[in-house]
């Protein structure tokens, strides 16, 4: 019976086939370990030269790493394995010999690694973040369309920006100018004026000259939009949302954040309500720390928000930030009108910004008025205006980065890790 790592616990004490590949090998004497994986998981198998005979435990012996396989063996109860069984082999076949392997036990650099991008998405390590990867995009569906939420698809291509053209791909669609974008923002509003409440999800692209182990070139997005939702309740829906990716990822992937050594008691935190701290809050707080190079109306970098994310164990709400700091759409304080209704949520454990979400403008004048200040063309951005002509609501918004969200619920370092084939300032390869 054909069947995956995954599924073997259903076929204890029964012969199976895999197809698999060699990740490791070692021997002893008379017997063999294959450690073999198949995208699914990593199981041993257990090749015994009295039970296999002098010519296949020979082959065994010889198997090269990331050498293809059919592997046919008999599931065996194991407590000491991460998923439970071990296979004891009664008989393999060599699909595709892998020969020179570049990726070997022994430390590769960072450069070395990342030029071998599409192989070093097979080691343990790495098909870990990714299948963490792969469950956060699932409990994103699974929770937002639970709510009644409708995906949306926005463009790639767009003729404005929802915040400035400065750190804009540029490219010529036919005969105009055009930009990769660097949100779904303003189409999701749209989408929300027709649907209530609807999230997209796709790469954008920033192209910001930063080499931080926060920053990608491109990256991936959720931004979910909600008519009828003002400010504390926007606040909510993301408290909320975290935390139900934070509570599937502790439930579904056990085997990988125990392959990552993530401390689970920081994930186990992560359960709403989240604080919240206003912006004036924050820079007094600073100020009592001993930053003294910030002022009112400066934005926070890294070492600042690292500061106050590392007073809370749970992500942080930082809220009302001055007008000058954010873009154009965000509605004002109506009781002071130089703060804005907006919050950054900073994640514990140093890794910063995973969520920035706003009330939006929802009157026609006040929005078309922030147009001008900002030195917007009024006709390229006509049709967002029109969203406040025809039955306009207040509604809010907020913007998840995928891959700063998979790199703190997993423990990485670096964001580089947590897509497979990162676009990073000086890395446009593989």
């Amino acid at each position: 019976m054909k069947t995956t790592i995954s599924k073997i616990g259903a076929s204890a004490g029964k012969q199976v086939t895999l197809g698999a590949w060699l990740a490791h090998k070692r021997s002893s004497g008379k017997i063999a370990f294959l450690q073999l994986r198949d995208g699914t998981g990593f199981i041993q198998g257990v090749v015994v030269k009295a039970e296999v005979g002098e010519e296949l435990f020979a082959q065994a012996k010889n198997l090269t790493q990331e050498t293809s396989l059919y592997v046919t063996g008999v599931v065996q109860t194991d407590e000491r394995s991460p998923s439970g069984y071990e296979l004891t082999v009664t008989d393999f076949t060599v699909i595709s010999e892998s020969h020179d392997y570049p990726i070997t036990p022994k430390e590769h650099g960072t450069e070395f690694l990342m030029d071998h991008r599409h192989v070093w998405l097979r080691s343990k390590r790495q098909q870990a973040v990714m299948k963490i990867r792969d469950q956060i995009i699932n409990a994103t569906y699974e929770f937002f369309h639970e709510h009644d939420f409708s995906k949306l698809d926005s463009p790639i291509l767009t003729g404005s920006s929802p915040e400035g053209t400065s750190e804009l791909f540029a490219t010529k669609y036919f005969d105009e100018d055009a930009f990769l974008s660097q949100s779904g923002q303003l189409y999701a509003e749209a989408g929300a004026m027709a649907l209530g409440r609807v999230f997209t999800f796709g790469p954008t692209f920033r192209a910001e000259k930063s080499k931080t182990r926060r920053h990608l070139i491109e990256f991936w997005m959720i931004e979910p939009e909600m008519a009828f939702v003002e400010f504390d309740e926007n606040l909510e829906w993301q408290e909320n949302y975290v935390s139900h990716l934070a509570a599937s990822v502790l439930k579904n992937n056990q085997i990988e954040l125990k392959t990552l050594g993530r401390d689970l008691s920081k994930l186990e935190a992560i359960q709403a309500p989240f604080p919240r701290i206003t912006y004036d809050e924050a820079l007094a707080f600073l100020h009592e720390k001993g930053f003294d190079d910030i002022s009112w109306g400066d934005d926070f970098g890294s070492p600042h928000e690292t500061a106050i994310a590392e007073h809370y164990e749970k992500p942080v709400f930082i809220t009302h930030y001055p007008t000058s700091l954010k873009p154009f759409y965000m509605q004002p304080d109506p009781n002071r009108p130089e703060v804005v209704l907006c919050a950054d949520l900073i994640a514990p454990e140093g890794y910063g910004e995973i969520i920035g979400g706003s009330e939006r403008i929802h009157d026609y004048e006040l929005l078309k008025q922030r147009i001008s200040e900002h030195n917007l063309s009024e006709e390229t951005y006509a049709w967002y205006l029109d969203l406040r002509k025809y039955g306009s609501v207040p509604h809010s918004g907020f913007g998840l980065g995928l891959e700063r969200t998979v790199a703190w619920l997993s423990g990485v370092e670096h964001v580089r890790e947590t897509i497979p084939f990162p676009r990073l300032l000086n890395r446009l390869y593989p």
